[in-house]
């Protein structure tokens, strides 16, 4: 598999929603590749992803590199059936396809390769890790499960993903490797234009696209609740 990195790492929590584990993807560790080879990178790669509703039917998300250059860009129709998010290149070819499972009770998501719905070109799925019952109970942020295509039993994840409400930080997890981290950004723009701001680190070696597709989907999944 394979790795990339992203934006600003996010300051340390004063309490952390989960044990931190002492390894992180570095160099040396075999890439984690899901999406595409020509997403990986010795070094840890920082991106920005805005996300910006300009219209009630319509949501945009633009990723950055560091210093501003277009690196990939979302495009979607809210009101599609079924939900549907495609994630293009720089120049505007497109690399996969974020679909909502309708009638999910863990908000699942299928993510295809290109625009394709062909069972051929499943990649992977991401669905919340408990049900909504026990959420209710312990009100723990969101936590997310991810099954790669190859993982047809499911009877453990293949990565994982812990959000962190209080600091507004979440940690992306292969076993008790962190592979990225994504911070929320808040300041006076993105509240006047309906808009998130989220800076991410992946580390190296790791499908920095991946990564990406796997923020978009968190932030699908806690904008429209359990729904």
């Amino acid at each position: 598999m394979t790795a990339e990195t992203g934006g600003e790492l996010p300051e340390p929590a004063s309490e952390a929603t989960h044990p931190i584990p002492a390894t992180v993807s570095t160099a040396e560790s075999d890439p984690i590749v899901v999406i595409g080879e020509q997403f990986i990178a010795p070094k840890p790669v920082e991106l920005k992803i805005q996300h910006t509703v300009f219209t009630v039917a319509e949501n945009y998300f633009d990723i950055t590199d560091d210093i501003g250059n277009s690196i990939f860009k979302v495009r979607d129709r809210l009101f599609s059936f079924p939900n549907r998010r495609v994630l293009f290149d720089a120049n505007g070819s497109p690399l996969v396809s974020l679909r909502q499972k309708i009638l999910s009770v863990r908000r699942r998501w299928k993510v295809f390769r290109g625009e394709s719905q062909k069972s051929s070109d499943f990649l992977f799925s991401v669905r919340r890790s408990s049900s909504i019952l026990v959420r209710m109970k312990t009100r723990t942020a969101t936590s997310l499960d991810v099954f790669l295509a190859s993982n047809t039993s499911e009877t453990l994840p293949d990565f994982s993903i812990k959000e962190n409400w209080r600091s507004s930080t979440c940690t992306f997890f292969h076993g008790d490797i962190i592979i990225a981290e994504m911070h929320r950004n808040h300041n006076v723009r993105s509240l006047v234009i309906n808009a998130d701001n989220y800076g991410i680190t992946a580390y190296p070696n790791v499908d920095y696209a991946f990564i990406v597709a796997l923020v978009i989907i968190l932030d699908e999944i806690n904008r429209h609740g359990d729904a």
